[in-house]
């Protein structure tokens, strides 16, 4: 048998298309500052940072001037309310009932809310920064504080009898004894 010899294709390599350069290439500038650079957990950047802090106390903050204006107890009320309905329509029953418990007072623009207990109060507080922004808002005043008193004393009064419930309604509207007289009602 004879052996068939097998052609190995010739491969040269050229070295004219090879392109040599002593050049490093340019990478693309970015615009940050120029400075030093401190590692995170080196003591100079320890130092640096407070040189910063230090820099930084002579600053002096341009004041803003947020709006003040005049508002009323009635004006207050008014969007006391309506925040309290919001929050009763997204579901937030338990803060609605707290705000509705009993009618804020107004002295200055500090509201006076009280509430039946502690526990109470630290849920009032718990989402008092969505109300004090609400109202400040609204009012277009950001002097506005709300100080909460507890007052384990407020109870509600049933009225379970007809002269308790006309002695109740006779509270809130002193007219009803005039038109109780009047058309000689009884009770």
């Amino acid at each position: 048998m004879q052996k068939a010899e097998v052609a190995q294709p010739k491969v040269e390599i050229s070295t004219s298309n090879v392109v040599t350069s002593t050049e490093t290439p340019k990478l693309p500038t970015t615009n940050l500052p120029e400075g030093p650079k401190f590692s995170a957990l080196s003591l100079s950047s320890i130092r640096a940072k407070r040189e910063l802090q230090e820099s930084s106390k002579g600053i002096v903050k341009e004041e803003v001037h947020l709006p003040t204006e005049a508002f009323n107890e009635t004006d207050m009320l008014l969007y006391w309310n309506k925040y309290a309905l919001r929050l009763g329509d997204k579901g937030h029953k338990i803060m609605e009932s707290l705000l509705m418990i009993s009618d804020p007072k107004l002295e200055g623009t500090t509201i006076i809310h009280e509430l039946p207990n502690e526990g109470s109060k630290l849920d009032f507080e718990s989402q008092i920064n969505g109300l004090l922004g609400y109202l400040r808002g609204h009012l277009h005043n950001h002097d506005i504080a709300i100080k909460i008193v507890v007052n384990e004393s407020i109870e509600k009064k049933f009225a379970f009898t007809a002269l308790d419930k006309f002695n109740r309604l006779n509270e809130i509207n002193p007219n009803l004894e005039l038109l109780k007289k009047t058309f000689d009602l009884d009770v």
